[in-house]
């Protein structure tokens, strides 16, 4: 498809500078329109006039107004006029989707999420995902209650989340921990894919108590370790001095 013509120059509309500037007036507020910046030509009897925008709460935009004319006509004719963003303008961030601007903890109570229809955490309830535990609960679930599942990439987000979190290996409360969680007793192993790996803590004396837990993460309320134990500090009896004279004297 053949792209319009741009003349080198068109002097009707070039040089109507102040029919643009009037134009950008009547809908600006009084005292920003400032000074005329350049003209630009768009194609065949159209061309754009810019002037810089002194509006305090649009620092870097500019007023721009298109005009045209008919052919062998020798007026301009004002086509339209907008407010545009120029080079340093001050914008509004990206818009970002609701759902990709949530974080953890921004669920309150009576909040809802929306639906995703095509979630890729998730699967049909009765694909089979090639491993045995899982496969066996999504078979169990398939018509009773659950029309969805765990994929294999919402369970490697949810485990790199686990793992990476302050319940993890790298924690800094595992780093000081005298044992890992795997030895601990009141560690109760999660059930499916994620069992070789996670397990929920059931010590209310424990900071994660209820929550998921690594293996190799720990605390101090592990069920086989104890305090160290100290001597007690033994302190002789008080010695009662019958010997000593007190003399009182009066003032």
């Amino acid at each position: 498809m053949p792209t319009a013509r741009i003349p080198k120059s068109d002097a009707v509309l070039t040089g109507a500078v102040e029919v643009a500037r009037a134009a950008a007036l009547e809908i600006a507020e009084p005292g920003t329109v400032g000074e005329h910046l350049e003209v630009v030509l768009e194609a065949e009897r159209l061309a754009t006039h810019y002037f810089a925008c002194s509006a305090s709460a649009y620092p870097g935009w500019r007023w721009a107004v298109t005009l045209s004319r008919v052919p062998r006509a020798r007026k301009a004719t004002v086509s339209e006029v907008h407010l545009l963003p120029g080079e340093g303008a001050l914008l509004a961030p990206e818009w970002v989707p609701y759902a990709e601007r949530l974080a953890p903890g921004d669920i309150g109570p009576g909040d809802r999420t929306a639906y995703v229809e095509d979630d890729p955490r998730l699967e049909a309830g009765f694909e089979a995902t090639g491993e045995d535990d899982v496969d066996a609960v999504a078979l169990w679930e398939l018509g009773l209650g659950r029309p969805r599942v765990l994929s294999p990439e919402g369970r490697e987000a949810a485990a790199t989340r686990w793992h990476d979190g302050e319940r993890g290996p790298g924690s800094e409360a595992a780093r000081k921990a005298p044992a890992p969680c795997r030895t601990c007793g009141y560690f109760v192993p999660m059930s499916g894919a994620l069992r070789s790996v996670f397990g929920v803590c059931a010590n209310e004396w424990s900071p994660a108590d209820g929550a998921v837990v690594a293996l190799d993460f720990g605390c101090g309320a592990h069920s086989e370790v104890d305090v160290e134990q100290r001597p007690s500090e033994k302190i002789d009896p008080p010695v009662l001095d019958d010997e000593t004279e007190i003399v009182f004297t009066e003032r």
